[in-house]
């Protein structure tokens, strides 16, 4: 068997064409989607990530602000710009690009940010919508591979899902968006007994461990599908500085049902499901503004 591949590049170009069209409406209404983005320090990861947003952005009309700092800036200064930005009306979603350096309260930087902007969904009260089925601002990338799933109409319901990660970003959403769609789930991380246990009887096998090529196709479940989150650049061997996830593709795919690649899966739809969320704050401030 080799797996059905889940490509992200595809299905992000069809949402982010949507996009334009939505985007396209609203500046004609008089409300032109707009995301602001915070880089504090020159991280070279970072750098690249706020460009491919930016670029997203530019490409589906949606206006990009970007506010660069440098390593020592002071927090005070970066918590008066979101201070600002939270205050301007024509701004819809704020993303402040982690990590920060290690004089910055993290956990401060992200709650000063008002939560009907917080497009990232990393505030602590989106996080606790989710977690109660109501509506927030999910993280983008447990957002995205939501989407793939239903790209490829997964039958979520009842079916046995096993997350390996539990970071706020994508392990715990994860758990919560899979349990709402009907999914059993179980949380593997670091500290789990016998994971081959775990992972060979998952029908739905997400990967966000950040260890390269760590899920070996004997760990999957004959046609599972599975989701890579990983994305890793190779330091040693014949492959170094080559990008890879946390699963080693080519023996997974030869057991999978369905499975997405590193470069080309996930990695493209996270951007995109920022941009959705930018546009979804966006009608909301319109909605608002018309009463």
């Amino acid at each position: 068997m080799t797996a059905r591949i889940i490509d992200g590049n595809a299905l992000s170009a069809k949402l982010r064409g949507e996009l334009a069209a939505k985007a396209a409406a609203l500046t004609a209404q008089g409300t032109q989607p707009c995301l602001a983005v915070i880089l504090v320090g020159g991280d070279p990861a970072s750098a690249v990530y706020v460009r491919n947003k930016v670029a997203g952005c530019e490409k589906a009309g949606i206006k990009s602000l970007k506010f660069e700092y440098p390593q020592d800036a002071a927090p005070a200064d970066v918590l008066g710009k979101i201070a600002e930005l939270n205050a301007d009306p024509s701004v819809h979603g704020i993303l402040v690009q982690l990590p920060l350096p290690k004089h910055f309260d993290e956990k401060a930087v992200l709650e000063a940010i008002k939560v009907e902007k917080d497009v990232d969904g990393f505030h602590a009260e989106n996080v606790g919508r989710l977690s109660q089925g109501q509506e927030a601002f999910v993280p983008c990338t447990p957002n995205g591979v939501m989407e793939m799933l239903k790209s490829i109409e997964a039958p979520l319901r009842g079916a046995e899902a096993v997350v390996i990660g539990r970071s706020n970003i994508v392990g715990k959403p994860m758990a919560m968006l899979l349990t709402a769609a009907g999914a059993t789930v179980t949380v593997c991380h670091s500290g789990t007994r016998d994971l081959n246990f775990h992972t060979r009887r998952a029908d739905i096998l997400v990967a966000a461990i950040g260890k390269p090529r760590f899920v070996t196709g004997d760990m999957v479940k004959p046609g599972a599908i599975v989701i890579d989150v990983g994305i890793n650049r190779l330091q040693d061997g014949p492959d170094a500085g080559k990008l890879c996830g946390d699963v080693d593709f080519d023996s997974a795919k030869e057991v999978a049902g369905a499975i997405t690649p590193v470069p080309g899966g996930v990695g493209p739809m996270t951007i995109t499901m920022l941009l959705v969320n930018t546009v979804v704050s966006a009608e909301r401030a319109l909605a608002k503004s018309r009463g």
